[in-house]
């Protein structure tokens, strides 16, 4: 049964690329058989020179004859598209192939893969349509960041919070489960912005259409290989970006029902 989706965006990770796949796959779900992970994966290379993409296709050749090599996938784009941009088609993708739960998280373990199991648990068990990996809703957790950039990360939400009124703690958070129902919705309307900008609209038009937003508390931890991607064009966008995203939900309609007055903290364990 296709249920879980883990899209995993890469852009030159051969680094962090085949452990990264392989400790998803060693994951077990203490309510499931105990045999068989829960996520399946689609790794959505942007033609990374590195060869990234070929590392994937590798460990597909070395698991051909296995059940395994069924649940790894590989999307290839031609260059550099957009963090995204790389979501959405990977949201696509598994859309098509019929996805329940879908999952946004880095390939380079900042987002530790054991929380995988509690963001599915808020979604599938306690309800949630949408489940958010937060470094902020019981203070600060991050691991190995500069103090400024931590700086930057924790005022970046309050800024978006006084902006756009969606209370949520994390709005830039990028550990991300959507049930297939918000998809269905959000999928059928223009997301504009394709870098660091990104994750604010997805949680600003959830939050706008009524879907209930649970935030699961994590720990962040840096990046221990390969090259961070974030540049001051991406803060840019992302400043911006929630002016004009706040501006234009003035000219929107939310069909489904009216925003959530508040967004939760998930009660939930692996």
């Amino acid at each position: 049964m296709r249920e879980c989706l883990v899209v995993i965006p890469t852009y030159n990770e051969i680094e962090n690329i085949e452990a990264i796949i392989r400790k998803v796959f060693s994951l077990r779900d203490p309510n499931g058989r105990a045999d068989e992970c829960p996520f399946d994966l689609l790794i959505v290379d942007d033609g990374s020179p590195d060869g990234t993409a070929q590392v994937v296709r590798d460990i597909r050749a070395e698991m051909a004859g296995t059940a395994t090599v069924a649940r790894l996938h590989l999307l290839e784009r031609k260059g550099k598209l957009g963090l995204g941009t790389a979501y959405l088609d990977g949201f696509r993708w598994g859309m098509a192939q019929g996805y329940n739960y879908f999952f946004e998280m880095d390939a380079d373990f900042s987002h530790n893969p054991d929380d995988l199991i509690r963001l599915y648990h808020a979604c599938a068990r306690e309800g949630a349509d949408v489940a958010v990996g937060s470094r902020y809703i019981k203070g600060v957790n991050v691991v190995n960041w500069p103090m400024g950039r931590v700086l930057m990360s924790y005022f970046a939400g309050v800024y978006v919070r006084f902006v756009t009124g969606m209370p949520i703690m994390d709005p830039t958070a990028g550990f991300i489960c959507y049930t297939r129902r918000v998809l269905d919705t959000i999928l059928q309307n223009r997301i504009r912005f394709v870098g660091y900008a990104f994750q604010i609209e997805m949680k600003f038009t959830c939050w706008k259409y009524g879907f209930r937003l649970v935030e699961v508390p994590i720990i962040f931890t840096d990046r221990t290989k390969g090259t961070s991607k974030m540049s001051t064009k991406i803060f840019k966008e992302a400043v911006f970006g929630v002016l004009q995203m706040k501006i234009g939900s003035f000219f929107r309609h939310y069909i489904p029902g009216k925003p959530a007055l508040a967004i939760e903290e998930a009660k939930v364990s692996a």
